[in-house]
């Protein structure tokens, strides 16, 4: 893909919305909860914020401590949508984790000290210099048949700190093996968003929200207004709930991005916007049946 390219405006003939079958005019939302299986507290925050707030899904890292307390969530659950966080990157300095392949097998993705390396944009650019297609491959199923051998059916592959995965050769490899398991993948940038809509795949329409991005001060005000000025089209929200609570405060230096959204995510007031504005409140499912249809075996 030409990174070059300048994106072309999205017409409403070319909106994902349409290929999920909505008019054009509908304005479709999907509020995903990424980390899911980081540490407790934000496990125990998404589950409040699907099963109680405005969240749709979540995205589970395989890789991280409480990943087991996670997917034992989600067997409890079965109706809760979800995704693989493909994890190739450990942002959190108290609480390591590392490859699900065994690091002998793996060793271009490792820094030298024999970790994964941090999201810093030396970390990212080192990693991305460095890893091999091949052992990315061998990782992402490591992650994926975790999952699998949990019992546990997700519905779309996303990244972790590496948007888009970072090279076009990684977003094409994932695009691969979501087809080859069924899923969706979340594509936000371009030109990888239009190619994609050409191939009659969804993908969002509009500018995609990492929560990360957002000022901490009046940020439920935030959230309001941008619901209320939400596009026509297929919108995302990557969003990062915790409970913030003491062993939150005590490893994550993010506890007050997480727990600002946890607390919007799980209020009235967004509920109540949502319904004002006739906003359309969508999880992956929807998307990965498109993508399934559109990319399994011919």
């Amino acid at each position: 893909m030409d990174e070059t390219t300048d994106p072309a405006p999205v017409t409403p003939a070319e909106r994902s919305s349409e290929l999920l079958g909505y008019p054009p005019d509908a304005r479709l939302l999907i509020v995903n909860c990424d980390d899911f299986g980081m540490y407790p507290a934000i496990n125990a925050a998404v589950i409040e914020s699907i099963e109680e707030g405005i969240a749709t899904s979540c995205s589970l890292m395989a890789p991280c401590p409480a990943a087991p307390q996670a997917m034992e969530l989600l067997r409890r659950r079965p109706r809760i949508p979800f995704g693989i966080h493909l994890t190739l990157m450990c942002d959190m300095p108290d609480i390591r984790w590392g490859p699900m392949a065994a690091k002998e097998r793996v060793p271009s993705l490792l820094d030298p000290a024999g970790e994964l390396f941090s999201p810093t944009p030396a970390g990212r650019a080192a990693l991305l210099g460095q890893a091999r297609l091949d052992e990315i491959e061998l990782e992402f199923r490591a992650q994926i048949d975790a999952v699998a051998d949990a019992g546990l059916t997700p519905a779309h592959l996303d990244f972790h700190c590496l948007a888009d995965g970072g090279r076009d050769d990684i977003l094409d490899l994932t695009v691969m093996l979501a087809a080859e398991y069924g899923l969706a993948v979340r594509v936000w940038l371009e030109p990888a968003r239009r190619t994609m809509r050409r191939r009659g795949l969804p993908v969002t329409d509009n500018e995609f929200l990492d929560s990360f991005s957002l000022g901490i001060e009046g940020k439920a005000a935030q959230y309001a207004q941008m619901l209320r000025d939400l596009s026509a089209g297929l919108n995302e929200w990557a969003v990062h709930p915790s409970l913030g609570n003491e062993e939150s405060q005590a490893i994550d230096s993010g506890w007050p991005v997480r727990r600002t959204d946890y607390e919007f995510l799980t209020s009235p007031q967004a509920r109540d916007v949502l319904q004002q504005e006739d906003i359309t409140v969508i999880d992956y499912r929807t998307i990965q049946q498109v993508w399934s249809r559109n990319t399994g075996p011919r």
